[in-house]
């Protein structure tokens, strides 16, 4: 995780970023073995921009010490009901936050919460506060699958409304061999947080599709014609907008990119695997963004096996006749839905502004993000952009450069704004 914000792009030096960013969370973190992710989890938050006072149960202070977790967030740790701080310390906590996070959250602390018992003051302020609850279930496979803990579970998401997020299957404390109990890491431990935090009305149970990434025309089984792009760009505006609570469908090309948490991936290869996959999908989607680079032109037959040097007589070169591919925004118009909101890009390398509103015209498009090719520090094999949004009537905003995430999450904002003009036909 060091240098790396959770999930894909490099953070910049102090990395806060939205939504973490000025919010509360309270880490509670109960007695288990995985309490030692906790504190690499609680300097992550804080280096993201959160405050994050900690409470540790009685028992976790067996596997964590209070010092570490003051060390890596620069707040105080809290122990105890009884503390000389007064007996409404539970109530100002409660009060004062905008996510209870739990991790790691055993069995027994589970079994505590789904009872409704407050005998110490993690499960205290979970009855005093009204924010929205995460547990990270961690113990043995055997204690996850027994009917009492599934029942525990249940009763948390079901009745009370609290959200969990693992275990997940891996190995566990030495001796115990693999299974399902294992903590969620840290880095998507992070991500789920970011989502409760990230929730807005405007993007909760949204529909979002975005093409990212590459497209790889074969010449041969070996090679093919293709571009440099890393899907970044792509990937950054899936990460966001799941976080803001939508539900994101990303349809890929070829990356090196880890997917994104929380996101429907379809992976292709060619253009026409991506035009397939995105006409597929694309009805009933509330917002359509088309960051992919797609080939423009592709083989016009591609060599059944490896073309050899050996195989093209001495002196000569290797023609390739190139057909036109399909063109995915463009083609695949038919199938949005009305009142939706489509996005396209526009990678220039001059008269980029003409060159980008006419391709919004062309390809009815509300917004146009149009980036420079070949400036240092934006576009390809960068992990950073520069770029100027224009809208169809007739708005430009010219965004400074900053890494890919940040630009997704400002570009997410002036989207919003066409949700509530009804896209082309508000």
């Amino acid at each position: 995780m060091e240098g790396r914000v959770p999930g894909l792009l490099p953070r910049r030096p102090d990395g806060v970023r939205p939504p973490w960013k000025g919010r509360r969370v309270l880490l509670g973190v109960t007695g288990g073995i995985a309490a030692y992710k906790s504190i690499q989890l609680a300097r992550d938050l804080t280096r993201l921009g959160a405050e994050v006072p900690v409470v540790l149960t009685e028992s976790a202070t067996r596997f964590v010490t209070p010092l570490a977790f003051e060390a890596v967030t620069g707040g105080a740790v809290y122990r105890s009901l009884w503390s000389v701080e007064g007996a409404a310390r539970h109530l100002q906590l409660a009060r004062e936050t905008d996510l209870v996070l739990i991790a790691p959250a055993t069995a027994d602390f589970i079994a505590r919460s789904a009872l409704g018992r407050a005998d110490d003051l993690l499960t205290t302020i979970l009855l005093a506060s009204r924010a929205p609850v995460l547990l990270a279930p961690a113990m043995n496979d055997r204690m996850w699958s027994h009917p009492q803990t599934r029942r525990n579970a249940d009763h948390l998401t079901e009745i009370l409304g609290y959200h969990l997020a693992g275990p997940t299957t891996g190995a566990l404390a030495i001796g115990e061999g693999d299974g399902r109990g294992r903590m969620e890491e840290p880095e998507h431990l992070l991500l789920h947080a970011g989502r409760l935090l990230g929730i807005s009305d405007a993007w909760a149970g949204r529909r979002v599709l975005i093409t990212a990434g590459p497209t790889r025309e074969p010449l041969d089984p070996v090679r093919y014609l293709g571009n440099r792009s890393s899907g970044r760009m792509g990937y950054a505006l899936a990460e966001a907008a799941w976080l803001r609570g939508a539900d994101v469908t990303l349809v890929t090309g070829p990356t090196s990119l880890p997917r994104p948490l929380g996101v429907r991936c379809i992976e292709v290869e060619t253009a026409r695997e991506m035009e397939t996959a995105v006409r597929e999908t694309l009805p009933g989607h509330d917002l359509q963004i088309f960051a992919a680079a797609v080939a423009d032109f592709r083989p016009e037959e591609s060599a059944p096996g490896k073309v050899k040097r050996a195989g093209v007589e001495a002196g000569k070169s290797w023609d390739v006749s190139l057909v036109e591919n399909p063109d995915v925004s463009a083609d695949t118009r038919d199938a949005r839905g009305d009142g939706s909101v489509t996005v396209g890009f526009a990678l220039e390398s001059e008269e980029l502004i003409d060159r980008a509103r006419g391709k919004m015209e062309r390809k009815e498009f509300d917004f146009i993000v149009a980036n420079p090719a070949g400036e240092e520090g934006a576009g390809f094999d960068s992990s950073t952009n520069r770029v100027t949004l224009l809208d169809r009537a007739g708005g430009v905003v010219d965004l400074p450069r900053a890494e890919k995430w940040e630009i997704a999450w400002q570009l997410l904002d002036r989207f919003e704004q066409g949700f509530a003009s009804g896209g082309r036909d508000g």
